[in-house]
């Protein structure tokens, strides 16, 4: 007579590890369909078009460095941050911005 529970126990673990791919599997389409707001999204911004205030991933991506570095540069003045609302999230005006890209604020209007 074969006691050997273990079979079984690997073919609890074996069922779970398969129901946990397929879930990861299926979150990763979700997340892939999203949007990351990140470098790709910020391809979508013309620099013609930008709003007058800019979120620290906007700015951050059109800089093409890290939101880290956008607001490490925020607290050192080199791009002074406007804070807004009670929790205090970052914009930064177009023409600091442009500024920073070495263009004139007025020749990116024309």
């Amino acid at each position: 007579m074969d006691t050997n529970p273990r079979p079984i126990i690997n073919n609890n673990l074996n069922q779970a590890n398969v129901a946990t791919r397929s879930i990861n599997s299926a979150n990763k389409a979700n997340n892939d369909k999203k949007r990351t707001g990140k470098a790709d999204d910020a391809a979508k911004l013309d620099i013609n078009n930008l709003p007058d205030l800019l979120t620290v991933r906007e700015v951050a991506d059109l800089l093409r460095v890290s939101p880290l570095t956008i607001k490490r540069w925020g607290k050192r003045g080199k791009l002074p941050a406007i804070r807004i609302n009670s929790r205090g999230d970052r914009r930064y005006k177009k023409e600091a911005v442009l500024w920073l890209l070495g263009i004139n604020p007025e020749e990116a209007t024309e």
